[in-house]
């Protein structure tokens, strides 16, 4: 993937409340209402709170 992966804590919930799948993500941005934009694919996206992201050296 880009610069821009990352993963997610277990258990993370998207905006809506439903469990986000475990795996390597994009980040697309942060709006200003505070969500991260993450993507897997261009049909594939989610909305979960910048907390719950695990950027690259935090995965070691």
């Amino acid at each position: 993937m880009s610069d821009n992966s990352v993963a997610i804590k277990p258990d993370t919930r998207n905006h809506k409340g439903f469990f986000v799948q475990d795996g390597d993500y994009n980040l697309v941005s942060i709006d200003a209402s505070g969500w991260a934009l993450i993507c897997v694919d261009d049909a594939v996206c989610h909305y979960v709170d910048p907390d719950n992201l695990l950027m690259p050296q935090e995965q070691d």
